[in-house]
């Protein structure tokens, strides 16, 4: 039985392939074909598929679908102002082009400790377009880098739920993980953004282009007659005024000990929130003090708007596949195969949770699941380091992203990438990410 729902799921990920590559059906009905076929094959009870593909849509699109929308009006408001412009010409001055892939690795570093990764993503993206408009590089030399900050710090570092949840778990030290994740997540930032970043250009260059935040330019009759450019710090503040609100949400405990004020500053914390509030300051600052008309601005939105549409159906149609992979049974089947090989721990977690990764598309429920799994074999060991067995499962969860993980389609998209480019790219990027920490994690075990 094993063996089969091994074969079927394989199958299932190569139906999306085939159906968006050779088909060309839309993402989204491949993504829900592979659903159907992998339920109905892997023998889930009828009644129990279509509750379970919506749950995972559900899921995925009730914390997303806001923050997507959002963050994308966002990006055009900073695009069509001239602040990303500007923000890039900024880093061009300071860093030089030869050093922007550093420059952009440190922003997503930095912009992924208080952000989830799909917030970060979204807050980065106009001003990755805006430096390749600028420079006129290819696009993955700029936007690799960052994705590897954002990814990385997700995946191993504190306060990030998956992490968090390890910590809990294992009864691991939270002090302790935080400083081993830095020390273990720079380098391995560095050796999946910015160097895999210079390799990878001399052999990809995207045939797409990013068109959602493109600036479009257009001067419309509503308008006043001079549409001037905000400043370099209006700019930055447009960026990162939700990051900076988010970061006040996650220290409410440490600015306030009035449970009321705590409420209020972990609410307008919220990724909703946050970007909900960026959005009102950048239709003000970015477009009535710029010269534009409300009828402008809603134009804006409007024309943004239209294609998330579309990127939100394929997010949540992934997130669909990806709950018909839990419950059909092939998360758990994978992890009580691993839980039968004699390995050291920190090479049984890293394993369980990048078969369960690959298997599922989701980072959280492999960090997780690979965790639960490995918690009650240690109970009788002595000597594992339970910091380092955090990160290692962290690790493990962010290999192979491939079609059933939101993110791989999230960048797909607003990169404007093939699936192939997407696999060549950020696929490569996540495993390389993955590994090189695991390693990193065995050599200071060895110190430690």
């Amino acid at each position: 039985m094993d063996v089969y729902l091994l074969v079927i799921t394989i199958l299932s990920i190569a139906l999306v392939i085939i159906g968006v590559s050779v088909f060309k059906w839309h993402a989204f009905i491949s993504l829900l074909m592979a659903s159907l076929f992998l339920a109905i094959f892997s023998g889930m009870d009828f009644k129990d598929i279509v509750g379970a593909y919506e749950t995972g849509v559900g899921g995925q699109l009730g914390h997303l679908v806001g923050i997507l929308a959002l963050g994308t009006i966002l990006g055009k408001l900073l695009a069509e102002s001239g602040a990303g412009l500007q923000i890039s010409k900024f880093f061009i001055k300071v860093f030089g082009e030869k050093k922007l892939p550093w420059a952009m690795f440190a922003s997503g570093f930095i912009i992924g400790i208080p952000v989830f990764f799909e917030v970060g993503i979204l807050i980065l993206l106009p001003l990755i377009i805006s430096i390749q408009q600028s420079t006129k590089k290819n696009i993955l030399l700029i936007a690799l880098p960052a994705i590897a900050g954002l990814s990385i710090v997700h995946g191993l570092v504190p306060p990030h739920p998956g992490a968090v949840t390890a910590i809990q778990i294992y009864g691991a030290d939270l002090g302790t993980v935080l400083i081993y994740s830095l020390i273990i997540a720079i380098p391995s930032g560095i050796l999946g953004g910015p160097l895999f970043a210079k390799w990878i250009v001399k052999h990809v260059k995207p045939e797409g282009e990013p068109e959602l935040l493109h600036a479009t330019n257009e001067k419309f009759e509503d308008d006043k007659d001079v549409i001037t450019t905000p400043s370099v710090f209006v700019s930055f503040f447009a960026i990162l005024l939700p990051v900076l609100l988010m970061v006040l949400g996650t220290l409410d405990e440490l600015i306030t000990s009035n449970k009321t004020a705590q409420g209020v500053l972990e609410f307008i914390g919220s990724p909703l929130i946050a970007l909900l509030i960026a959005v009102f300051y950048g239709t003000y600052v970015l477009g009535y003090m710029r010269g534009r008309s409300r009828k402008t601005i809603k134009t804006f939105i409007e024309q943004c708007l239209l294609p998330v549409g579309s990127i939100a159906l394929i997010v949540g149609a992934g997130s669909g596949f990806k709950q018909i992979l839990i419950e059909s049974g092939v998360g758990t089947m994978i992890g009580e195969m691993a839980q039968d090989m004699s390995w050291s721990p920190l090479v049984l977690a890293f394993f369980i949770a990048g078969i369960i990764r690959i298997a599922t598309g989701s980072a959280t429920v492999a960090l997780t699941t690979a965790a639960g799994i490995v918690s009650p074999i240690i109970e009788t060991m002595t000597g594992v380091n339970l910091e380092l067995l955090v990160i290692v499962t962290g690790a493990g969860s962010l290999m192979f992203s491939h079609v059933n993980d939101a993110g791989f389609w999230m960048v797909k998209e607003y990169l404007g990438l093939s699936i192939k480019e997407t696999f060549k790219t950020w696929t490569v990027l996540e495993t390389i990410l993955s590994f090189t920490a695991f390693i990193f994690a065995l050599i200071l075990n060895a110190f430690v």
